[in-house]
C-alpha cells in the first residue's frame, strides 16, 4: 500500500468517528491529492481552526482557487464543517476538511475534475 492509500484507509476510519458514514472514496483521494506534501507532515496535515490565518489560507487556497467559492458562502461552510468536526476535535486532518468543504458547497466536481 502506497503512503497515499494508508492516508485514505484512516481518514475513512476518522469520517466514521465524527459520524460520517458514507465516504465517497474517489472525491476523498482527490481531496488528500489536493494538499500536496502537507499531507505528509504531522502538523500541515492538520487543520487549526483556532488560528485565524490558518482558516483564511484555507478560503483563499482551497475555496476561492480551487473551488470558486467566497464571502459568505465559504465563511458558512467552514462554520459548517467545523462543526461537523467538532469544535473541540484536535484532529481537523486537512484532507477530510477539504473533503467536506467540496461537500458542503456542492463543488465536488470542481476538485475531481
Amino acid at each position: 500500500m502506497s503512503k497515499l492509500d494508508d492516508a485514505i484507509e484512516k481518514y475513512t476510519k476518522e469520517f466514521e468517528k465524527i459520524g460520517v458514514k458514507k465516504v465517497d472514496q474517489a472525491l476523498l483521494r482527490a481531496a488528500a491529492k489536493a494538499c500536496g506534501p502537507a499531507l505528509y507532515s504531522t502538523d500541515a496535515s492538520k487543520v487549526g481552526t483556532s488560528d485565524k490565518k490558518e482558516v483564511q489560507r484555507v478560503k483563499d487556497g482551497f475555496l476561492k482557487k480551487k473551488l470558486g467559492v467566497e464571502g459568505v458562502k465559504a465563511d458558512n461552510a467552514i462554520e459548517k464543517v467545523i462543526a461537523t468536526f467538532g469544535p473541540k476535535n484536535r484532529n481537523k486532518y486537512r484532507a477530510m476538511f477539504y473533503y467536506l468543504l467540496a461537500k458542503e458547497t456542492k463543488k465536488a466536481t470542481h476538485l475531481k475534475g
